[in-house]
């Protein structure tokens, strides 16, 4: 059996008839797989569902046992009952793109992986750059996918059992970052699978998903363990804390960061004091080193207890927007294109720059007003971990594309005397054909928006025109027999409606009948053009 799909229940109710529907019609077909539901003592009637599905599906399985408490110890059962050399996990209220599992195995098989990640989409998350581009083979080592922490992935059987990877089980928070930490310093062939939506996670409207519960400061406690299970499977040095950098930037610089920071809640000293004693007792100056600019600055003033620096920090930061300038719109070779430059700027619209001084870059001193004992700040490499990528926004699937997988440049400029500013360049390029994933973007509207990083304060954008480039803006064209229609929302904002999801073509001006023909049959197609209608 090629695959096994195990479902960790409790109290799902009517989610069991929705999520099951993409289970039980997967393209893989029937024989080669299984859906293992693990009931973890539901008290409502998912107990009757889940049998009467079994009855009506011989590929469906299911176990019932008295109530563990959360997901980790139904998955883990499901682990040892199921018979699939691949594992997917899905929790109750998700569900599966129909190719998934056999795209997923596909590739699972080609590589020999020992985890496969497939591309999320859904209501509970927004597009994450891992899913930028396919990934045959790679590691936690040379592939950002600590940045993908959740347990909706697939899974080699033997690869969890001969290392002995299981869930915490219990009422543990973060048994799904402690899982996967495991897996990812333990794998030596991960694949990225990431031009097919196979998982949608989404926010269920009774909001009874696990992971929407608060947080109390047995969080840290346990977020402790996850430090550790990646400092078990490491040794100490840069890849022990190229590991645990995600940890101390999301999960310890959230608590120390805008809006967190700010809020006038009583929690806020506590968490405060919760991450910072994580710091001094788990963490080593080269994790702290690794990390963006604006990061190293809020980690020194975490470490050296200046809550009230870094709240000022926090003020100033979080007044900070992005900027985008685009171009003239063209079609070109069927390719929606114009120049597109990202920046950041201040609330006051002045531009975020560096100071040049002794060979040195230097924070903005606007950064640092009202931060004391902090006059200047070195940034150190400017362009260290600054990205600037291109993402198409699905309105209907909630899911996004990144047109150009390989991103955006980031540079240095110069801006004005003795200072430098920090951008995004290139060229802002759709080509419909191709552009969900190397197929074409499905019928639908698709929002135009960038997603960047620079100095370590990350934006997203949507892309914006001037009047020049409204007045300018590419007309409607068919590529491939499809229409795609560029226009301006209401708002001054760049949509793509491919398919006339919501408009016309015969209702707005066409494109030149050159833009979607390659150059190199343009002029024959000319001649005769011109032949014909003397």
């Amino acid at each position: 059996m090629r695959a096994s799909i195990v479902v960790p229940v409790y109290n799902a109710g009517e989610y069991i008839d929705t999520s099951s529907e993409s289970l039980l019609r997967q393209s893989i077909g029937a024989d080669h797989y299984e859906v293992i539901y693990v009931n973890d003592g539901s008290t409502d009637d998912s107990a009757e569902r889940l049998e009467k599905l079994a009855a009506a599906h011989p590929h469906v399985r299911v176990h019932h046992q008295e109530n563990s408490g959360w997901p980790g110890k139904p998955r883990n059962v499901g682990v040892r009952l199921s018979r699939g050399r691949y594992i997917q996990f899905v929790d109750q209220d998700d569900a599966l793109g129909l190719e998934a599992l056999e795209r997923l195995c596909a590739m699972g098989e080609r590589n020999e992986a020992d985890v496969v990640l497939g591309k999320v989409a859904g209501t509970m998350q927004g597009p994450s750059s891992v899913f930028a581009d396919n990934v045959e083979v790679c590691t936690a080592q040379d592939h950002p996918l600590m940045e993908s922490l959740t347990p909706h992935k697939m899974f080699r059987r033997d690869f969890l059992l001969e290392n002995g990877i299981e869930f915490p089980e219990g009422r543990v928070r973060l048994e799904d970052q402690l899982f996967m930490a495991r897996a990812y310093v333990a794998a030596e062939r991960v694949s990225v699978l990431a031009d097919y939506p196979c998982y949608y996670w989404m926010r269920r409207e009774d909001k009874g998903n696990n992971s929407s519960a608060e947080i109390d400061l047995s969080y840290y406690e346990d977020l402790r363990k996850v430090i550790h299970a990646v400092k078990a499977g490491t040794e100490p040095g840069e890849q022990r804390d190229h590991l645990l950098r995600r940890t101390y930037r999301v999960e310890i610089l959230r608590q120390a960061s805008e809006p967190r920071v700010l809020s006038k809640a009583s929690w806020v000293e506590e968490r405060y004091e919760a991450v910072r004693r994580l710091v001094t007792e788990e963490f080593t100056d080269g994790v702290r080193e690794g990390l963006n600019p604006l990061a190293q600055l809020r980690a020194h003033l975490l470490e050296a207890n200046r809550l009230g620096d870094l709240k000022a920090l926090a003020e100033r930061t979080r007044q900070i927007r992005s900027h985008a300038e685009v171009g003239r719109l063209r079609w070109r070779d069927g390719v929606l294109s114009a120049p597109l430059r990202l920046t950041l700027n201040h609330a006051d619209g002045s531009p975020v720059t560096l100071v040049e001084r002794d060979g040195r870059l230097l924070f903005d001193p606007a950064l640092l007003e009202g931060v004391t004992g902090v006059d200047e700040w070195e940034v150190g490499d400017p362009l260290r971990a600054a990205e600037g990528r291109l993402l198409l926004k699905d309105r209907t699937r909630h899911m996004g594309w990144f047109p150009d997988p390989k991103g955006l440049r980031v540079e240095l400029q110069d801006a004005g005397p003795g200072r430098k500013q920090a951008v995004v360049t290139g060229h802002l390029e759709i080509d419909p054909l191709t552009a969900a994933g190397g197929s074409p973007l499905e019928r639908g509207v698709y929002d135009v928006q960038a997603s960047f990083q620079l100095l370590g304060i990350g934006r997203s954008a949507r892309i914006s025109g001037t009047p020049r480039s409204a007045r300018t803006a590419a007309g409607a064209v068919r590529v491939g027999g499809t229409a795609a229609i560029p226009y301006w929302t209401g708002g001054g904002h760049l949509a793509l409606d491919m398919g006339e999801f919501y408009h016309r073509m015969d209702a707005l001006p066409r494109h030149d009948w050159k833009a979607h023909i390659p150059r190199s049959v343009r002029r024959p197609l000319g001649r005769v053009r011109r032949a014909l209608t003397k």
